[in-house]
């Protein structure tokens, strides 16, 4: 996604990046440099979205045991 910048240095995050990201009226953002030079977009206020990994924690299923979960995984009766 391309956008223009403006003769004031300012750019419009795109929809789809700021939807992605949680970003809304008021809300922070930082730009920080990666190791490779690149620039990277990030919230700087506390309301970052949880990562796919985070929102999945937790969601084994209520009441099962470690045995009953190895179990599950190796197809185990």
């Amino acid at each position: 996604m391309a956008t223009t910048v403006t003769a004031k240095g300012q750019v419009t995050i795109p929809k789809q990046v700021r939807d992605l990201m949680g970003i809304g009226p008021g809300s922070k953002v930082e730009f920080l440099r990666s190791n490779d030079g690149s620039i990277v977009l990030v919230r700087a206020d506390e309301k970052r979205p949880k990562s796919r990994f985070a929102r999945l924690r937790g969601h084994a299923g209520k009441g099962l045991s470690t045995d009953a979960i190895m179990a599950l995984t190796r197809g185990e009766p």
